[in-house]
């Protein structure tokens, strides 16, 4: 499990998807970036390389691969941008991987192959506007009606990928399927046992609305939004897997979602590492490369061994999943190890490349601009550390 030596597949997986991160991805994405524009081309040209079918299986349109390949693949997007890596991560791993793990074959076949084809996108309607970190304090109500064997959703998600584009399908939603309280005697009321489930909502539902995207610090080449659902009606027939586990549901989706976003990291923080190497060796101060001089020398070696510890931890916690091993705690050292790595990364490149690595022209710039939220989304550094104390045993 530990040799990590590619056979010939994921080898040519691998450098076809680094081609295309330098030779289309590259020249373009600086301007979708300041535009505040998601793009589509680039988008539509992943689909037809079948990225987004990657981890699935080929009878759904996918490509038969697993976490592995997918992981090599946001690696290498995210060596040149983010933006577009986590486009594909969210469509793939809470876009498509909630209705392939817990779907009904009928749902399945409905939905995957448009999915894994890249001509429709999936979101993961979770967080919300006073949940934050705590995932299970959902508010966002579905009620049964009888009367149409409907459910009948109410409420607001926020910070949802690929939830507004022109190419968005589905969203997942969370929600409570049980009141919230019940009136007990003497007019008090008792709280009572939070069931959560989880829905499909398609685009176009009435009552599903979609706000603007937001004005964000970075990842401005993707897609997120506030989510509100007003009396929106979907089918009984939606709900995804048994009712009352989509608490169960969406923390196994998230463990498998944190090896994919630690790829994405070490991408990051490799890519950091790439374009100082590169500026180190060009630039001149003082009469010399400032390459020459050992406090560059020092910064990029601790950058690589952030890069390369990263890309350790994410493909541990990956063989372990494909191997169907317990993998929660490596997922979540991987995590927050790789996250922590970009932030010092990018923040070490911007000041290796000095006033040019202030200038948005300049790739490390985005850089900077992207690390942050690394250590926030798909749950805080706090929540992975947390979530390792459990796994020691040492946190109850």
């Amino acid at each position: 499990m530990l040799d990590h030596r590619f056979d010939r597949e994921y080898e040519e997986l691998r450098g076809t998807v680094e081609q295309f991160a330098n030779d289309v991805v590259a020249p373009k994405i600086g301007d979708y970036y300041e535009q505040n524009e998601f793009p589509y081309e680039i988008v539509r040209e992943m689909g037809q390389m079948g990225l987004f079918g990657l981890p699935l299986p080929e009878e759904y349109g996918g490509m038969g691969g697993d976490y592995f390949a997918l992981g090599l693949v946001l690696e290498e997007l995210a060596r040149v941008d983010s933006s577009v890596a986590i486009t594909l991560e969210a469509a793939v791993s809470l876009g498509a991987m909630p209705i392939y793990r817990f779907g009904t074959e009928e749902q399945k076949r409905e939905w995957l192959p448009k999915l894994t084809s890249g001509e429709l996108l999936g979101a993961f309607g979770l967080t919300e506007p006073e949940g934050g970190s705590d995932a299970g304090a959902t508010r966002t109500t579905a009620r049964y009606d009888e009367a149409t064997d409907e459910w009948v959703i109410n409420g607001t998600k926020c910070f949802i990928t690929n939830s507004g584009t022109e190419m968005t399908g589905l969203v997942t939603v969370t929600a409570l399927t049980e009141p919230i309280a019940r009136s007990s005697g003497g007019g008090a009321e008792a709280v009572s046992s939070r069931e959560i489930s989880s829905i499909i909502v398609p685009t176009g539902t009435p009552g599903f609305t979609v706000s603007r995207k937001y004005s964000k610090v970075g990842w401005n080449a993707s897609d997120t939004r506030e989510l509100s659902f007003t009396d929106c009606r979907v089918p009984a027939a939606n709900l995804l897997g048994t009712r009352g586990r989509g608490y169960a549901q969406f923390l196994r989706i998230l463990d498998e979602g944190r090896i994919a976003i630690a790829a994405l990291a070490t991408g990051l923080a490799q890519g950091c590492v790439d374009q100082s190497v590169s500026y180190a060796g060009t630039r001149h101060a003082f009469g010399r490369r400032i390459g020459a001089n050992q406090v560059i020398q020092f910064k990029l070696a601790d950058m690589e061994m952030r890069a390369h510890i990263s890309r350790l931890a994410w493909r541990d916690a990956a063989s372990r999943l494909l191997c169907g091993e317990p993998f929660k705690k490596e997922a979540a050292i991987a995590k927050l190890y790789s996250s922590e790595a970009a932030v010092d990364n990018a923040r070490e490149a911007t000041q290796i490349h000095g006033g040019y690595g202030f200038m948005n022209e300049y790739p490390v710039a985005r850089f900077w601009r992207d690390c942050k939220i690394l250590e926030i989304g798909e749950g805080t550094s706090e929540v992975q550390r947390m979530l390792i104390a459990r796994e020691l045993g040492v946190n109850s």
